[in-house]
């Protein structure tokens, strides 16, 4: 099982999920609310937040844990629809997952996806 976080603009949060929602054993996403600056540090973006004299951009943050024949074709689709070529599209990250357990039936493994 892997974890894919992507970190992406909230205005291409809708073509993301309405993308995602197409593939076939989806098992979810979790969406978060981010702020955060990469190597440029926030400087002259437009939609940037100070805090405490510090600038961050605010952007969204999806997590979902999934099989590892899936990981691909959500990369793909994430990557795909949050593209827009400019500096600050974001990140995917993919990381190996050791253990699930889903609380309310206690299954581990798979089967709590």
């Amino acid at each position: 099982m892997k974890e894919i976080k992507a970190i992406i603009r909230p205005s291409k949060l809708l073509d993301v999920t309405e993308a995602l929602h197409e593939i076939e054993g989806l098992p979810g996403v979790t969406v978060s609310e981010i702020k955060g600056f990469g190597k440029s540090r926030a400087k002259g973006a437009k939609d940037k937040v100070i805090y405490e004299m510090v600038e961050f951009i605010p952007r969204i943050q999806l997590e979902v844990v999934v099989s590892d024949e899936m990981v691909g074709d959500i990369v793909n689709v994430i990557q795909k629809f949050s593209h827009t070529g400019n500096t600050g599209d974001g990140k995917i990250f993919v990381v190996k997952v050791e253990e699930v357990v889903k609380i309310r039936t206690n299954e581990r493994g798979k089967d709590a996806l």
